[in-house]
């Protein structure tokens, strides 16, 4: 018999949500675990195996010059590398540092930023070593975590969807809230995969997920506007969990 395909997970700038998604598969992880050796989670255990590794999910953004050279050490060790969550797919909410003067927040809030060592953007795994496949969301959604991981098994592609959260609230039955109540909402331009959990208790998407694969931004800005928002509260609106995915990586989006 062959020897189980070794898993590690490692941890960047994050909350750890992600990977607590991954505890709370619960039963669905004990299965798996039947089937591959967990060789690094901290999270989950003080047990390490030295690499290299069959498959890497990486959780948390690149915020330090020390995760830039840990990204790389991590992807010379991985045959797959998947990036999870909106920190390590598009930089997480700390993102926002990219887009105003990073000295002028370490000022402020620490009291003595000059023993600080960290980059003065955060950005996700992909602006630094080649991603074999990405899992959005904050957090991920557990259920893609456990297809994903169970078609790396099988060594077939998993079936992620690119679509947006629209589809998603067609296919459980939930009225559009943006038309028929006026709430401002990123479901047509964000990407599926939370069942569309906030427009089915009557709140707008947030964007937890990123863009969907294809987008027509413009146009729910528009949407935005006809609902009396002030363009600070549009850029309000994208500037969460996935601002610089939003932004194109380039410009700030309440531009």
């Amino acid at each position: 018999m062959g020897t189980a395909p070794t898993l590690a997970v490692w941890k960047f700038a994050s909350c750890d949500g992600c990977q607590l998604s991954l505890l709370d598969c619960e039963d669905e992880l004990l299965a798996i675990a039947g089937r591959i050796r967990i060789a690094h989670f901290p999270e989950a255990s003080r047990a390490t195996v030295e690499g290299p590794y069959d498959v890497s999910l990486v959780e948390g953004s690149v915020t330090t010059p020390g995760d830039v050279a840990r990204i790389h050490r991590i992807r010379e060790q991985s045959r797959l590398l998947v990036a999870i969550g909106a920190c390590a797919t598009a930089g997480g909410i700390q993102a926002l540092r990219n887009f105003a003067d990073a000295d002028q927040f370490r000022s402020v809030v620490y009291a003595r930023p000059e023993y600080l060592s960290t980059l003065d953007t955060s950005t996700p795994a992909s602006a630094h070593v080649p991603v074999d496949l990405e899992l959005h969301g904050c957090p991920i959604d557990r259920r893609q975590l456990v297809d994903t991981l169970t078609a790396l098994l099988a060594g077939r592609k998993p079936d992620l969807p690119g679509h947006s959260v629209c589809f998603e609230c067609k296919a459980r039955g939930t009225t559009c809230i943006t038309v028929a109540r006026g709430v401002p909402c990123l479901g047509p331009v964000t990407r599926a995969g939370c069942g569309a959990l906030c427009p089915a208790y009557g709140r707008g998407c947030f964007g937890c997920f990123g863009p969907a694969a294809v987008t027509n931004t413009p146009a729910l800005v528009d949407r935005l506007r006809e609902l009396d928002m002030t363009e600070t509260d549009i850029g309000r609106v994208f500037r969460t969990f996935n601002v610089l995915a939003f932004a194109g990586g380039g410009d700030d989006p309440s531009q």
